[in-house]
């Protein structure tokens, strides 16, 4: 305990030397002056020394249910420490281990959903390269029809478009999870972000003979255009995928003294009822859903949404699908 306790070896040899000066004092007044110093003084040190050893005893149990606290994960016995600042040390080894411990729990948990995200994304990835492997060792054979090898080249570029769009997807979602993605916060107005949303839609629709109906005055919102309308232009993509030829799909906006809200609605067939709750969970497909679909789009959108002080809901309406997305206003 002394050869290791450099500030205890000074404390006791202060003390000796203090003795020895107060005793040598004493007795050069009288005999019984300096016995009585000396008997003093020697008290006074016992009572140091066994003071520090308790204390020493103490810290060496505090290493020992330490050492079990991050081997085993025992609780500190806070109770036994109830002497001054050892109870105060040992109450703050309490709490920093905990937080470690937290701290560790969400790392695990960070670590865990990576490994799951990047499980599904391989699996994603998996099915258009499986299917860009086949239909190029498809082509490659010489006894091709003209026609035929344009079908496949058709097929090939489209499943090459799908494949781009789900790494793009994936990528900004990664960005926004991460929070490298600073998003503009400008007043936006609701007729230009959804002229913004639809423009890469209007020949899709056409094809489809899709009528698009937006009812939209002068409605706007605090956040930035650009993402917002990858946002709305998911939902209306959704939409579209699941409106039959010559349906209708109505954007509809307003405003309150707390929220601005768009509605979008269309005339298919609506959501099952078991979907609804895990619309927006990425790479999750509806029974509805369309071979070509990943599960991202909604699940990019609700991100965006929520970013920028918004909330997304999905439900079915009068007449088929209906997305509910509100803007909520900065109060200052």
């Amino acid at each position: 305990m002394f050869q290791n306790n450099r500030e205890l070896r000074y404390s006791l040899t202060a003390l000796v030397i203090s003795t020895t000066i107060m005793t040598v004092l004493g007795f050069c007044v009288s005999v019984l002056t300096g016995s009585l110093i000396l008997a003093a003084c020697l008290i006074a040190v016992s009572i140091f020394l066994l003071t520090e050893l308790y204390r020493y005893r103490k810290l060496q149990k505090l290493s020992i249910d330490l050492d079990n606290l991050l081997i085993s994960g025992t609780p500190l016995p806070i109770t036994e420490y109830n002497e001054g600042e050892l109870s105060i040390l040992a109450n703050q080894i309490q709490k920093i281990t905990l937080l470690l411990k937290e701290s560790a729990e969400v790392v695990k948990a960070d670590k865990k959903y990576l490994a799951d995200s990047l499980a599904d994304i391989s699996h994603q990835l998996r099915t258009p390269l499986t299917s860009m492997n086949l239909t190029a060792s498809m082509l490659r054979n010489p006894e091709l029809t003209t026609e035929k090898r344009i079908e496949l080249s058709k097929e090939l570029r489209n499943l090459l478009t799908r494949t781009d769009w789900l790494v793009e997807t994936l990528l900004k979602i990664s960005k926004l999870d991460a929070g490298t993605v600073k998003l503009i916060q400008k007043p936006v107005q609701i007729k230009d972000l959804i002229a913004r949303a639809a423009e890469p839609l209007a020949i899709p629709m056409d094809l489809r003979n899709q009528r698009l109906i937006v009812h939209c005055k002068d409605e706007a919102f605090i956040g930035d255009l650009v993402w917002t309308a990858e946002a709305l232009g998911n939902i209306l993509k959704n939409c579209t995928e699941h409106t039959p030829e010559g349906g209708i799909i109505t954007v509809t906006a307003s405003e309150t003294s707390l929220y601005t809200q768009i509605e979008v609605e269309d005339t298919g067939s609506g959501f099952d009822s078991k979907d609804i709750p895990h619309l927006f969970e990425r790479f999750y497909k509806g029974v509805n859903a369309s071979e070509n679909s990943y599960g991202i789009g909604l699940a990019l959108a609700r991100t965006v949404i929520t970013s920028q002080n918004g909330s997304v809901q999905a439900m079915n309406g009068e007449k088929g699908a209906k997305f509910v997305i509100k803007f909520y206003k900065q109060v200052i």
